[in-house]
């Protein structure tokens, strides 16, 4: 029996878990942690300056990388403030590991600073809370905790340890090194046959692919190519199929999506869905038409038949229920990969075309997003991160900014938390200092996280944020403008932005029109590759609505009872017509 400090055993399974950032502010219940953490050759533990920009940043480095991402946070208030980041992890099923300090077991006092049920704060959005009650715990419940984390549907766990547990040593055996406990799902083969036998008898076969298959994306490509199926992602499984494929469509394949989508997609007689939930974005709220014949793939059982029946069924992780797939289908069909060439040539005209709407959609003294898509792609190398937050500028991005590796894209999407973009993006810049890494956010949602680019500018990254600036919560204002011809609560005050550059350190550029778009982008770029952060003021252009913003309005009022949706439509002609 050895004794150590229970900060010390903490920081020791940090690093067997392979963990090289923490991400937090630290205090008096955390203090002895963060005392060892500087110690450490390995984790470098990274000071936010707030809480939910440091769970923002633990989750960006889960969807990143190979590892967890690590909040190390003061109970009570710290907890409050990183719930924004966990809630999102939880919905949107990423692992993150919390480690709070917690106020002292042993002296007996009540009333102690940032006393409070940590345990019952946090039900319903964590898969499980661990409480440190004994030294010799600490090593192989941070194992545990890291465990149930990636296994299953991935998600937030919370780990609490007693300052006196921390301050104080105690007793523990050897220290054990890290042996991932990951559980051998064995994949049922009477389904793959089933779902073999549907699949023969398609006529229309088609994919859709959700986060769940990020890992998956040669096997995707395979199974496409097999069939000669159109492949639709969700918008947070963006990343999954390159969109250089060619028979990649977009995000999502009903009224919400763009048009490749929606015409390849018209006659699918045989869908298979992977690795998603058919959650209300995912569907363009419910408003995508699945087919009877739905083969439904994912790690949890229970997201099967909740929004849509399924005729077959396979539980198991996407990447080794489509090898056995294709392998079944290989004995199947006469695989050629220049077939069918219809529906390629179909998918490549009606991007093109759609890709110069918006390029030709320009006005002189604003930023076109078709112009500054256009020309952002072609500036960006093949590998480098893009990240985004929750609004207008979200389905922008992922209608016309094409991703070709996996994991090149990620956004808040379920519990879609405003103010993700700024601390994702610097985390993942921390985690990948040699790639281009840019940020793409709404003004709305940049006042709330935006002072986080002092973390960059302290920590020396080359990230480059763009602030579409349109002086509006752009998303809920023309969901507001549309049927009600008025905007509530959602202009928002004048935003200085250089203002915010200079006081976080960070460079900062105007983009007025479409003539500064070159300019800018290059300057951007450059200052990047000398790890100075930049923050561009985008003078975007807005007036056009995006597939999905007109979709979900569609299709949310094609579900009011008749008499509300004549109402409803009433009402918007007489404030169109009358102001």
């Amino acid at each position: 029996m050895t004794k150590k400090t229970g900060a010390y055993l903490t920081v020791y399974a940090l690093e067997q878990l392979g963990v090289k950032f923490t991400y937090g502010i630290p205090g008096v219940h955390n203090t002895e942690i963060y005392d060892v953490l500087n110690s450490s050759d390995q984790i470098t533990p990274v000071l936010v300056t707030h809480e939910a920009g440091a769970s923002f940043m633990a989750d960006a480095t889960s969807r990143t990388t190979d590892q967890i991402g690590v909040c190390v946070i003061v109970p009570a208030a710290g907890l409050t403030h990183a719930m924004s980041g966990i809630g999102e992890a939880f919905l949107d099923g990423i692992p993150m590991m919390i480690i709070s300090g917690g106020t002292r077991r042993d002296s007996g006092k009540h009333y102690q600073l940032h006393q409070i049920d940590q345990c019952r704060i946090l039900d319903g959005i964590i898969k499980e809370y661990f409480l440190i009650e004994k030294h010799s715990d600490i090593v192989s419940t941070i194992y545990k905790a890291n465990d149930v984390a990636i296994n299953g549907t991935p998600g937030p766990v919370f780990i609490e340890i007693p300052v006196e547990i921390q301050m104080f040593q105690g007793s523990t055996g050897p220290l054990e090194k890290y042996h991932s406990e990951v559980p051998e799902h064995i994949i049922d083969n009477n389904k793959i046959q089933e779902a073999v036998g549907l699949l023969k008898g398609a006529k229309h076969p088609g994919i859709y692919a959700g986060w769940g298959s990020l890992k998956a994306t040669d096997e995707l490509k395979e199974l496409a190519e097999i069939l000669g199926a159109p492949v639709s992602t969700t918008l947070q499984g963006l990343s999954c199929f390159p969109a250089n494929h060619p028979l990649h469509t977009g995000v999502g394949f009903g009224p919400s999506s763009v048009p490749a989508a929606q015409k390849a997609f018209s006659k699918c007689d045989v869908l298979i869905a992977i690795g998603l939930r058919f959650a209300e974005l995912a569907t363009g709220s419910y408003g995508i038409k699945v087919p009877e014949n739905l083969i439904h793939i994912d790690i949890n059982q229970e997201v099967f038949n909740k929004n849509y029946s399924a005729k077959i069924c396979i539980e198991g992780d996407a990447k080794k229920v489509l090898s056995d797939l294709n392998k079944s289908l290989r004995n199947e069909f006469f695989k050629n990969a220049e077939t069918p060439g219809k529906l390629k040539i179909l998918i490549h005209e009606e991007k093109k075309k759609y890709k110069e709407s918006w390029e030709n959609d320009s006005k002189k003294d604003l930023v076109s997003p078709g112009m500054f898509f256009k020309h952002l792609s072609q500036k960006l190398r093949d590998d480098a991160q893009v990240i985004v937050d929750d609004g207008k500028h979200t389905f922008l991005t992922a209608e016309l900014l094409p991703i070709n590796i996996p994991g090149g894209f990620i956004s808040p999407t379920d519990f879609n938390c405003m103010g993700y973009c700024v601390p994702a993006t610097i985390a993942c810049k921390l985690n990948h200092p040699g790639k281009q890494v840019i940020g793409i956010v709404g003004d709305g949602a940049f006042q709330m996280t935006g002072m986080e680019m002092i973390t960059a500018s302290t920590y020396g990254l080359g990230v480059v944020i763009f602030v579409f600036h349109d002086g509006e919560l752009g998303q809920i204002s023309q969901f507001q403008k549309i049927p009600l011809n008025r905007k509530t609560c959602t202009k928002l005050g004048i935003l200085n932005v250089e203002g915010v550059a200079i006081a976080t350190g960070a460079r900062y550029l105007l983009m007025k029109n479409n003539h500064d778009i070159i300019d800018v982008l290059n300057t951007a770029l450059d200052y990047s590759a000398e790890n100075i952060p930049v923050i561009v003021d985008v003078n975007i252009d807005y007036t056009r609505k995006t597939y999905l913003t007109k979709g979900v309005i569609k299709t949310n009022l094609s579900r009011f009872p008749m008499l509300e949706r004549a109402r409803f439509i009433g009402r918007a002609l007489k404030r169109h017509i009358m102001g």
